[in-house]
Order: structure tokens, then sequence, then C-alpha cells
């Protein structure tokens, strides 16, 4: 009787072919291994740290009165009076800030969308306050901008014949953190939203050209519905960082004045007050906020990516 070879027998009575491992998958991902294990070891471990010592009761103060707190450090977080301030203060922060850098960033993307002589320089200057070290900006407005005695405001006022010498810091303490991170984040937006103009279609433009629609009819009705998804993407990267700023606020107010927000408050209960529990139990709120904003900014960044492959 003759033995068929694998090959002449019928595929239904061939033995299923050994499995065959993929290496060159792992040739590709072994390089990223030592910066995943970094990433790991510097963010996630000091991460789950906090979450374990958000449940403890730790006054460095008295260590003799360590132990296992529960849910109590959230519960403190969520009705003590400075912390629930801290808290409100930090929507309102993050808010303005994000509505206002996204409402002159489009309308500087739209100015820089336009052909004109010297834009190329326009558009360095405007992306020049976003390179800016946070504090460093912070310094330039509290004492060049806000100084009530050789503040440059203060010496417009005086340049126009007012008398009046207001202390802007003590005057409008909010205003003035607000005021200092727009600037400084309205490039951020500009570009953002730039980005997302240059990317429309010019066809439907000039087609509602040729039938003459308005410049406002074809910014109403063709850019802003094209910009919604920029719009999203910008508010949201904004949020996330600007939820967790820390420099403004302890330079320009030292969080004073109820100006102190939620990441100013944490650096208060830790350093001056000693409480590692409800530090990190605020720090872990800070941290589930910005992922919860990430996740809708990774949302809005993945169907940017789908619309661009259509």
């Amino acid at each position: 009787m003759a033995v068929l070879t694998r090959e002449e027998r019928p595929v239904a009575d061939r033995p299923p072919p050994a499995p065959r491992r993929n290496y060159s998958k792992w040739a590709r991902r072994a390089p990223l291994l030592p910066a995943l294990i970094f990433l790991i070891i510097v963010t996630q471990l000091p991460f789950v740290a906090t979450l374990v010592i958000s449940f403890m009761k730790w006054n460095s103060l008295d260590p003799t009165s360590r132990g296992f707190a529960g849910f109590d450090n959230y519960v403190n977080v969520f009705t003590d009076p400075d912390l629930r301030s801290s808290v409100v203060n930090t929507i309102v922060l993050t808010a303005s800030v994000v509505l206002i850098s996204l409402v002159l960033g489009l309308g500087l993307a739209l100015l820089l969308d336009k052909k004109f002589a010297g834009r190329g320089f326009v558009r360095t200057m405007l992306i020049a306050p976003f390179l800016v070290v946070p504090v460093a900006a912070a310094l330039i407005w509290k004492h060049v901008l806000y100084n009530p005695e050789y503040g440059l405001f203060n010496g417009i006022l005086s340049w126009l014949g007012f008398e009046a010498q207001p202390d802007w810091i003590s005057n409008m303490p909010m205003s003035a953190v607000v005021l200092s991170l727009v600037w400084q984040w309205t490039p951020f937006m500009m570009l953002i939203l730039l980005a997302g103009l240059q990317s429309k279609p010019i066809e439907p433009v000039e087609a509602a050209t040729i039938d003459g629609a308005s410049s406002f009819q074809i910014f109403r009705y063709l850019t802003f519905p094209h910009l919604r998804q920029y719009l999203e993407l910008g508010g949201l990267l904004g949020s996330i960082y600007i939820v967790q700023n820390f420099d403004a606020v302890f330079t320009i107010t030292s969080g004073g004045l109820g100006t102190a927000n939620l990441p100013y408050m944490i650096y208060q209960t830790f350093y001056q007050a000693h409480e590692y529990g409800e530090a990190s139990a605020a720090g872990v709120i800070v941290v589930a906020g910005s992922i919860i904003i990430a996740t809708f900014a990774l949302r809005t960044v993945s169907s940017l990516f789908k619309e661009e492959k259509r």
C-alpha cells in the first residue's frame, strides 16, 4: 500500500501546520521595553503608592497615630470647606482660561489663515508666549505688568492721565491668574485651530463664494462645523493641563485671596499641614479627573484620524 506524502493528501486529511512564533513582532517591540519599564517605574508605581497612602491616616507630625483610615480622607476632601472651595476655584479657573483662550485662538487662527506680508514673523511672535517657562511667565505678569509701583499697566494709566494706581492682584486676584494663563495658552489653541483651518477642503468654499455666500455665512456654515472637533480637542487638551496648574497660582497670589485651586491645596496639605493621607486623596481625585478628560481627548483625536482616512 502506497504511502501518500503530506502534499499528496487531501486538504481535510492533512495535519494542521505547526504553529510558528512571530519573532518579527517581538523584534520590533523589544527596543520599546526599556522605555515602557522606565515609564511604569516613574509614573505607575508612585501613583499606586499615592493610592495606598490615600486610604491611610498619616500625619508626619504625629507618627504614632498612623493607620488605615478607609474612605475618611476622601470624605474630608469633599466636606472640608477649604478643599471644596479649591475644587470650585479649579473648575472656574479651568473653564475661564479654556473658553477665553479658544475664542482668542480662533480669532488669531483666522487672521493667520490669510496671506499678508510678515505672516511668518507674526506667527512666530504669537507662538512665543507658549514657549515661556510657566513660572517665568507668572513672574513676568506679577512684577512687570501687575506691580502697582512700577508695573506696565499702571505706567500706561499714568501716561493716559489717570491718577489711580490700582493694585491689580489685590483688586482682582482670580482675574489676574486667569489673564496670565490665557496669555500663555492662547497660542496653543491658535496652533490647533490653524491646523484645522489649513486642512479645510477649499472646493466647498469656492462653490459657496460663486453662489454669493458672504464671509460670515461661509464661516457659519462651512468653517465653524469643520473646526468643531478641533475646538473640542483644544478644549480637552487645555483642560488636562490647566486643571493641574500650580505655577501661576503659587507665583502670583500664593494661593491667597480666594484663588487656591486643588493642586495648590494638595501642596499646602502635604507640605504645610503634613497630612499625607488627605493630600494623596486629593491627588487621586485630580488624576481621576484628568484621566476622564484625557479619555474624551483621545476619542476626539481618533475621530480626527478616521476623518482623514476617508
